[in-house]
């Protein structure tokens, strides 16, 4: 016997305008930091193809390992700045509306209740998304937000991994550093040091963690403090600025190759500039030793 869907609806205000919050919530390298309800839970993957009939997929995960799924969907309409509808892979329909209030954004998210869970507790569990949503918006949005891309006629895999190979990395972080390399894991949770020498010929640079890794797809790097004088720093007025800045790498399939994107997170002040100028060098050296 069919039954008819229960509609169920959460909203929140988030001080951030509307064509901010329309970015935090559709672009997948947002979606991994706050997709999820508590912080038992994250989301280590998010990819899209944020079109009318295009998929996207979010993997839902706890923390310590005992479960995850893949909540799916294809987009239905989409409105810029205004409207997000999407069909979820059960065929329950779900509506997402974003309605400008000054300098503030009003989200009303709407979506069909399944038979399995109760209503109650389902509006709790999507009112707590949103809530992170809200959380994370507002707190990055006196934050820099930096993307580059570029087009490499190699597949996800080659790139992925020439990118993070040992003599790969050093070619193409060149552009950054000319002694520049790496000194830890890739794998996710691991600590990372991203090192090079400055003008006086002194070991520095970052202490990070991978945050996520997921193959061939999307990484996400966390930087936690410096290294400096031998020693790791990661508190302290010193690294403030760093502290918690994000640096992620999505890997799209294209018919042509693969279309990296980077996208940086953070309070960058008066690097930013050299970040414009030099991530541009950087990737164009990644394309030139996967071609060759």
């Amino acid at each position: 016997m069919s039954h008819t869907p229960v509609s169920v609806t959460v909203e929140t205000i988030v001080h951030v305008p509307v064509s901010h919050a329309w970015e935090y919530w559709n672009n997948p390298s947002h979606v991994i930091h706050w997709n999820f309800a508590n912080e038992d839970w994250h989301c280590p993957h998010a990819e899209s193809d944020f079109r009318i009939d295009g998929k996207f997929n979010h993997t839902m995960a706890a923390k310590d390992g005992s479960f995850s799924f893949e909540f799916w969907g294809i987009y239905k309409e989409i409105v810029e700045n205004a409207l997000v509808t999407y069909v979820l892979g059960d065929d329950r329909k779900v509506r997402v509306e974003f309605i400008p209030q000054g300098d503030s954004t009003q989200i009303i998210e709407t979506f069909e209740a399944e038979s399995q869970n109760p209503i109650e507790m389902q509006q709790m569990g999507w009112q707590a998304i949103l809530n992170n949503f809200k959380k994370y918006a507002e707190g990055i949005k006196d934050k820099d937000t930096l993307h580059y891309e570029i087009l490499i006629p190699k597949s996800p895999q080659f790139v992925y991994e020439m990118m993070l190979s040992d003599s790969g990395y050093r070619q193409w972080t060149a552009a950054f550093n000319e002694t520049s390399h790496f000194k830890g894991s890739w794998e996710d949770g691991s600590k990372i040091l991203f090192l090079g020498c400055d003008a006086e010929g002194n070991l520095a640079g970052m202490v990070s963690t991978i945050k996520t890794n997921k193959p061939n797809k999307f990484i996400s790097i966390e930087h936690i403090g410096e290294f400096k004088d031998g020693k790791e720093i990661v508190s302290g007025p010193e690294v403030e600025q760093w502290a918690g800045s994000l640096e992620n790498y999505t890997y799209n399939e294209d018919p042509q190759g693969t279309l990296l994107k980077i996208d940086m997170i953070g309070k960058f002040g008066d690097f930013t500039d050299y970040f414009n100028d030099t991530w541009p060098k950087a990737l164009q050296k990644l394309k030139e030793i996967c071609e060759n």
